[in-house]
């Protein structure tokens, strides 16, 4: 039976009123390839994760951030094992599945290119449906995979996807079909939030990822060292569109948009009026030459050893800028649930795996008593087991990639 086959049986027994039932398995093979991660799943029934494989490209770590050329290269050189280790460890075959998720899109088109040429031949080889994923439908999917039955009676929810190259607000709506409808209601309109965090902490001599660096340092320092603020982003109106966007200001149409690249400009600032950057670079150079910029601050012995190279003020501004960013973050996303009546809360993507966020909007959402679910701290990050999730209600709905799929680095949802 070939793949245009398969998919034609599917669809008809969706027509004839058969769901779920129509599946053997519910087992999909998952693939993302999105940035810097290659990865692959076997996920059942879009719950059930029996593998996830991930082969991060720690060679980004030597030029302080993701260098695409780069990106593709290491997808060739992993994708083929990966996919083969995701197989061997879910203990299932070709066979067994129903299907083969990729990642569309967005992101670094190279890499895209490689997960989806790789997952279009062995659909292609083994006559299994394609079904393609959008990236940031995937970061929602990784904490419905685990919180679904949680939130069955409540709709919509609002669900904030916050990593280091997207920060997206959307209002997700579950279908009559069971798939779920997303309105985006808010952005960055530069940096995401994830991208301001590594540029602060390159330009704080931290190592690549700075992220998790920064999470762990900021328990050091004073949070209120150092007041930082954003401004408050309005809608422009213009013409004869200002007496209608007044008018609409407090409907559904309403935006909560974020902006990220003031504080970075306001850190920089701080270092340069404060004479810090000898210190930034002597502490950097330290890192390198200790082997610290190689750990994890998420060892407790590599995280004391680092603590040394760092005196009281880089502490305090690192506290000042995680609480100042994950307050405004928090504001935004309870300002908008407020506003469009959410009966939950998710938050995915990787910098929902920093601590002082989950806090802040855990507390913050116990206080509202609304539901909240973020991802484990492993799905946080890109992985294939939320592409594979994702592409569960596609499934059963019947909505397959045409042949002529192609990668799609600037892809929206919603």
């Amino acid at each position: 039976m070939t793949t245009k086959n398969k998919q034609q049986q599917i669809q008809r027994q969706i027509s004839t009123g058969s769901k779920i039932e129509r599946v053997h398995s519910g087992l999909i093979l998952g693939i993302e390839s999105s940035c810097d991660e290659t990865s692959a799943a076997v996920v059942r029934g879009g719950r059930e994760a029996l593998s996830n494989v991930v082969a991060s490209q720690l060679i980004h770590g030597d030029y302080g951030g993701v260098v695409p050329e780069l990106a593709s290269r290491e997808h060739l050189r992993a994708i083929v094992p990966v996919v083969q280790q995701a197989m061997q460890q879910a203990g299932v075959a070709y066979s067994d599945l129903e299907a083969i998720a990729v990642t569309a899109g967005p992101g670094l088109a190279g890499a895209l290119l490689v997960g989806l040429t790789f997952a279009k031949a062995l659909a292609f080889g083994t006559e299994l449906p394609l079904i393609g994923v959008n990236h940031l439908e995937g970061h929602i999917h990784a904490v419905l995979m685990h919180s679904e039955e949680s939130f069955a009676e409540a709709s919509p929810l609002l669900a904030l996807v916050v990593s280091g190259g997207h920060t997206h607000l959307y209002l997700a709506t579950k279908t009559p079909e069971n798939t779920w409808h997303y309105r985006n209601v808010g952005k960055t309109l530069d940096d995401a939030a994830g991208e301001a965090y590594d540029k602060v902490a390159k330009l704080l001599g931290l190592p690549y990822p700075g992220g998790p660096w920064m999470d762990a340092l900021a328990k050091h320092g004073d949070p209120k060292a150092v007041p930082f603020s954003f401004a408050q982003i309005k809608t422009k109106a213009t013409g004869n569109t200002a007496p209608k966007l007044a008018r609409e200001a407090d409907d559904q149409t309403r935006r909560f948009d974020l902006s990220f690249s003031g504080i970075k400009t306001a850190v920089r600032r701080y270092v340069e009026l404060h004479a810090m950057r000898e210190r930034i670079d002597a502490r950097a150079r330290a890192l390198q030459e200790s082997g610290l910029a190689k750990g994890k601050p998420s060892d407790p012995a590599t995280l004391t050893r680092a603590l040394a190279y760092f005196e009281p003020e880089t502490l305090n501004l690192i506290a000042s800028f995680q609480a100042s960013v994950t307050g405004y973050l928090t504001r935004t996303v309870f300002a908008a649930t407020e506003h469009f009546g959410a009966r939950g809360l998710l938050v995915s993507g990787g910098v929902a795996a920093n601590s002082e966020l989950r806090q802040r909007i855990s507390a913050e959402a116990a206080r509202r008593r609304l539901p909240v679910a973020f991802p484990s701290i492993a799905l946080s990050t890109d992985n294939a087991a939320m592409i594979a999730a994702a592409a569960w209600p596609k499934l059963r709905a019947g909505q397959f990639a045409p042949e002529t799929m192609e990668p799609t680095p600037q892809l929206r949802l919603g």
